[in-house]
Formats: structure tokens, sequence, C-alpha cells
């Protein structure tokens, strides 16, 4: 009986089932005369309404024509999960984001960007059934609410995750151009959502998206309860960080550099630690991604300078000779355009030279040639006379003719090449042709990661100029580098001078 109850009222929702209702009516009058005629005309109608067919009738002619708003696909799935429910059936929310967007738009442009969400909009919803809901959501996502169906069990979903991403694999033909799309995915079933409606199965969806495009490209997760525990405790250190700024508990530690010809101390470098009061030291890899996509890297690129043109004055009173202190700056930082108008008064402010200031910069940022304010910044700042050093050397893609466009001064061996480089013949190799290179384009050489002895005294024979790394000193607090330069210096004179080999 129930279940004849439930068959009724389900048919009612159904929108389809008005088509019949001229025939109902016809059929009542002859079988009932005027008065069951009136009670149809009048009573079915008011039925279907009650149990939102016409509701239900104006969010699909939405959906199936283009992508909905998100707050349509809340009210679509709140709708959806109540079927749902009294269907005895299930259902499911997915989250696509599209992977590596950002570069997309900086190469093409936003008109290129508009059209490849419009044929993603028009490939995910040929992939989809004609009861599903696609909804253009913020930062080059989408949520897709399922109709329900008698299981939608996590192996299902997981095959309409996986025939999604093939919908979206073939090329973009744009303008010439051929354009590849992937996408992670999120998703969260309707006997896991965290809370009753349509909003908490669209947030679930969005917390797993989120997990496989850390994850990603083309990741797959589906939610858990961990994971919304895990994002409460980021939000909560998001929170702290810009506190965290402004309280003056971010500070650079300090890594020394040294000449591998005379040993003496070239300058340091400046690296962000966090000192939070509960935590400790809390590792650059856990706050500095947050940081990033809080969209606070410009604002710490300017501490750590600001911070590090204090410690050169500091130095220069006590009488210890530091020829320049190298600080990271990040890209947001480059594409300001007064960034060098910045800097200039920062260092007239301080009474320092350019000279004293050693911008490192990623190999990543270097090979973005099609970044005109980037380009400018970088000629400007090695014009004033700032070092421009070529941070993680091979990792990344900078061709030689961009490291002579940019002025680069020096490059920094990145610490995969160095590691066991006195016992690795393949790894000797590999420096010493990076180190004819830059003797051949007239510039100097810096290992990063440099941990015993032996790889100190092989990049030396190598002909490699300045070594960084932990064989040498940790990073360290301001409070400790004046005692260390001391200490060092009264060891220097101890050491025997390592000769240069030709290989």
């Amino acid at each position: 009986m129930a279940f004849a109850v439930r068959e009724v009222a389900r048919q009612f929702r159904r929108p389809e089932n008005l088509a019949f209702l001229p025939a109902i009516t016809l059929a009542a009058y002859w079988l009932g005369g005027e008065h069951l005629l009136l009670l149809a005309a009048l009573g079915l109608p008011l039925l279907f309404l009650a149990f939102g067919a016409f509701r239900f009738s104006l969010i699909d002619s939405i959906g199936a024509g283009r992508a909905v708003e998100r707050d349509t696909l809340v009210v679509r799935l709140s709708a959806i999960l109540r079927e749902a429910q009294t269907e005895g059936r299930s259902t499911a929310c997915m989250v696509l984001k599209l992977d590596d967007m950002g570069d997309l738009v900086e190469r093409y442009g936003h008109a290129a960007h508009a059209e490849i969400l419009n044929r993603c909009i028009e490939r995910l919803q040929s992939a989809l059934r004609e009861g599903d809901v696609v909804a253009r959501l913020e930062h080059d996502s989408f949520g897709i609410g399922l109709s329900p169906v008698r299981q939608a069990d996590l192996e299902a979903v997981l095959q309409l995750a996986a025939r999604l991403q093939s919908s979206l694999a073939n090329p973009i033909s744009l303008d010439a151009a051929r354009l590849y799309v992937t996408a992670s995915i999120g998703f969260c079933l309707s006997s896991r959502v965290p809370a009753p409606g349509g909003s908490a199965i669209l947030e679930a969806a969005e917390i797993a998206a989120d997990d496989a495009l850390k994850n990603g490209p083309g990741a797959i997760r589906a939610y858990s309860a961990e994971m919304q525990r895990m994002r409460i405790s980021r939000s909560e250190m998001r929170g702290e960080i810009e506190s965290a700024l402004d309280q003056g508990q971010i500070i650079p530690f300090f890594q020394p550099q040294v000449s591998t010809d005379t040993g003496e101390i070239s300058g340091f470098e400046a690296l962000a630690r966090w000192k939070h009061p509960k935590r400790g030291l809390v590792p650059p890899a856990d706050f500095l991604p947050l940081m990033e996509r809080a969209g606070l890297s410009e604002r710490l690129s300017e501490t750590i300078l600001f911070q590090s043109l204090t410690a050169l004055t500091a130095w220069d009173a006590a009488e210890q000779h530091v020829p320049h202190v190298a600080v990271n700056f990040s890209r947001e930082q480059l594409r300001n355009p007064r960034l060098t108008d910045q800097l200039r008064w920062e260092l007239d402010r301080f009474g320092l030279t350019p000279d004293r200031i050693c911008v490192e910069i990623l190999e990543t940022v270097v090979a973005e040639t099609d970044n005109d304010v980037i380009v400018h910044n970088i000629a400007a700042l090695s014009k004033m006379g700032c070092g421009i050093d070529l941070d993680d050397f091979g990792t990344g893609h900078a061709s030689i003719a961009n490291i002579r466009r940019f002025a680069v001064r020096r490059i920094k061996i990145d610490r995969s090449f160095v590691t066991q480089v006195d016992t690795d013949q393949a790894q000797q190799r590999m420096v010493a042709a990076i180190l004819s290179m830059a003797e051949r384009l007239g510039l100097e050489s810096l290992a990063e990661g440099v941990e015993t002895a032996g790889e100190h005294t092989m990049l030396a024979q190598l002909g490699c100029g300045y070594i960084q790394g932990f064989g040498l000193a940790r990073p360290m607090p301001f409070e400790e580098t004046v005692a260390w330069m001391q200490s060092y210096r009264a060891r220097l004179t101890d050491h025997p001078r390592i000769g240069r080999h030709a290989v």
C-alpha cells in the first residue's frame, strides 16, 4: 500500500504527465458530467503544483539548455535529496575543477578561457542524463546534481566520473591551437551527506574536489568526514596567517652562502619561517601553499624584504661584512607594475645600494616570456644594480635566450643535482655540464643543498663558485647570525684551501 502511494506521488511530480491533463479532464466529463469535469480541471493542476511538478519543469528546462547558477543548483539538489528519500533511491553531487587553467588564461587570454568553459559545459551535458543538472561554479569549476537512481553507490559514481573526464579529454580547437583540458573531480554520495539540504551536499563535493585538485591533475576523490576535519584545520590556520604577518610571527631565517675559492661569506639567503606561539616553528611546506592560495604571497615577500634590509643595516653596524642578502620574489610581486619604485624607496630609506639585494627568481617564472610586466620588472631590477639569481636551475624550462634576456647574474643548481655528487659519476657529469654552460655564458654558479664535506670538495673541484646547505649551516634567526659569522671566520684560517681541477 505504501509503495502504491509513493508511486502515485512520484507520478504527480513528473512534469511530462501534465500532457495527459486535457485527456483526463475530458474523460471526467464523459464519466461524471460537469461536476466531475470542474473537479478534475481545478483539482488535478493543484495536485501537480503541490507535488512540485511545475517547479521541476522550470529547473529542468533551465538545466537542459545551459548551465545553471549555484543558487539554482542548491535548490535542485535539495529537491533531488527529498525525492530520493521519499522513493527509497539514492543520488550524488559531483564537482569538477579544471586543472591548470591559470596558465591557460595567461597564454591565450580571457576570451579563449570563456570559450573553453562553454565547450566543457556542452560536453558535460552531452555525457549526462536528461534529468541531471550542470551548474557553473566559481574558479573554473562545475557542479553536477544527479537525478535519483536505484543505486548510486561508490563504484557507479566512480565510473561516471571517469566518463565525464573522458568527455573533456578530446582536444579543443581554438584559433588553430589544439588545447587539452583535464579535470579533477570530487563527489559526495547522498548516504554520506554531513547535513541535510542541497548546500551541504554541494559543499561536501567541493571539499572532495579540492582534495582531488591537490592530488591531480585528473584525480578523483569521494567525500569523507576526515576531509572536513582537515579543511577546518587548514581554514583556521589560514585565518591565523594574516594575523601572524600583522604580529611579526613570520620572520626570515638566514642561511649563509660562501665562496668555494676563498671560503669567505658571500651572502645570506632569507627564508620565511613562522614562529607560532603555540605550535612552535611551523615548516614552510605547511604554510607557504596556504599563503599563496590566500593571496598573501606578495605581502609575505614585502615582509621578508623589509626584515632583510633591517638585518643588512644591523650587520653593517656590527662591522660584520655581508655583501648581500638573497630574497625570493614571488610571481605576484613581480607582476606589480610599481615594484622597482617601491624597492628603490626601501633601499633609500635604509641607506643601502641596490647591489646589497639579490633577487631570487624561480626558473618557471623566467620561462614566462609572455608576461610583459614580469619581463619589464626583472630587466629593471637588473638595471638598478640588483643581482638576479635563477633559482632551482635544471628543474624548469628556462631557455638560454631567456637567461640572457633577463640579465641573470647567477644560476642556483638545484639540490637534486648536488646530492651524492662526490660519489655518483652521473651526477658529476651533469653538474660539470651545467657549470661549463654557466662559464661560457659568463654566469656565476651556486650549489644548493650541500650537506657533506665530500659534496663541498667535489663542487669546488668542478668549478662551482658558491655553495649553501646544511653541511655549512642550517637557516638561523637573525639573533644567531653575528655569533655564527664570528665563529666561522675564526675557523676559516684553519681550513686548507680546496684547489680546482679541470674535468
